[in-house]
């Protein structure tokens, strides 16, 4: 019985060109540059332009990674879209994408996990090329998550950032893709990370608008307390499941939310500097965006080496977390 596999065929990332650094948002808010540095390693985000959209990022950054992987609009099987911003609520974002792309012999559908939705869609995919009914799924994580941020509010306008980045999963007999991966969810802590008003719970009023209940909102302190501790046990589970340490790691692509998190958990595991990816200073959080971003600039700086290991893990909004350990 032939078995098949799910491995990185391509990728590419689409970045807005304006930028918003530290020191702007310090003539428009209460902060500073060293305030916002110390707290979150973050020096400046990408936001896109009033007629940018998040189809737009999305379908620049899946256009790069078919390029890269070789890979026509009609080759394409599958399309799944790690948003929480898409430019409706309904139709979805998916859709757009696929027509955008042309890609006419596609499904396309939305994932929505907050910052932890690329890796919860990687994995999907994986299942769905391991199944051997698809051949070429394209995952896109994009964000557009300036329009839904309090530009007043220091303790989440500073933090975000906008930006897509897409990888192409093709099957192949050999080897490659996903070795390992952990899912994680625990809704109990739902309201650390949320946008009250937009939903059915709470539709959108004027009232509710006045209250600022439509912008997303977030608890700083309890979202650095869990993600401290979640980044290192998911690590520690797709490790312990394969049978690797961290010595067999070439490189690890988290989340990035914050610096002093990243280098947290990199030191808890024992992970030395130069095998962890950084890239938070210039884009901020770009939620589900930030890891296929930081795939995408890994390979552009050869540091994702042929037939090396990757691991990779996202926390967000749920509270949710992912973990994945992926042969390159």
């Amino acid at each position: 019985m032939i078995r098949y596999y799910g491995k990185l065929a391509g990728y590419g990332k689409h970045i807005p060109e304006t930028v918003i650094t530290n020191h702007d948002l310090a003539q428009r808010i209460d902060t500073s540059d060293e305030w916002i540095t110390e707290r979150s390693g973050i020096k400046e985000r990408h936001v896109v332009r009033d007629d940018e959209h998040c189809s737009d990022l999305a379908t620049g950054a899946a256009q790069k990674a078919m390029d890269k992987a070789g890979i026509t609009a009609d080759e394409v099987d599958l399309i799944i879209v790690a948003t929480s911003s898409p430019d409706y609520l309904t139709p979805p974002v998916s859709s757009q994408v696929q027509h955008n792309l042309g890609a006419e012999n596609a499904g396309a559908f939305v994932m929505v996990v907050g910052c932890t939705g690329f890796v919860y869609a990687l994995v999907t995919a994986d299942q769905f090329i391991r199944s051997g009914r698809y051949r070429n799924i394209v995952v896109v994580g994009v964000e557009v998550t300036s329009r839904n941020v309090d530009w007043n509010d220091r303790n989440t306008c500073v933090l975000f950032g906008d930006g897509a980045g897409a990888v192409v999963i093709q099957r192949t007999e050999e080897e490659k893709g996903v070795l390992a991966h952990h899912l994680g969810s625990d809704g109990s802590g739902f309201e650390h990370i949320i946008q009250v008003s937009g939903g059915t719970r709470y539709s959108t009023t004027h009232e509710r608008l006045d209250q600022g209940l439509h912008y997303l909102k977030m608890n700083g302190r309890e979202v650095f307390k869990f993600a401290s501790v979640v980044m290192g046990t998911a690590l520690k589970k797709v490790l312990d499941e394969t049978g690797h340490t961290t010595d067999d790691i070439d490189l690890f692509i988290p989340h990035q939310a914050n610096a002093r998190i990243i280098e947290y958990a990199a030191q808890k595991a024992g992970l030395p500097a130069e095998k962890v990816f950084i890239n938070v200073n210039k884009y901020g959080n770009t939620s589900a965006a930030s890891v296929p971003i930081g795939i995408a600039e890994a390979f552009e700086q050869d540091r994702l080496p042929e037939g090396g290991l990757l691991a990779m893990v996202a926390f967000g909004s749920g509270l949710t977390w992912a973990s994945c350990l992926f042969r390159l």
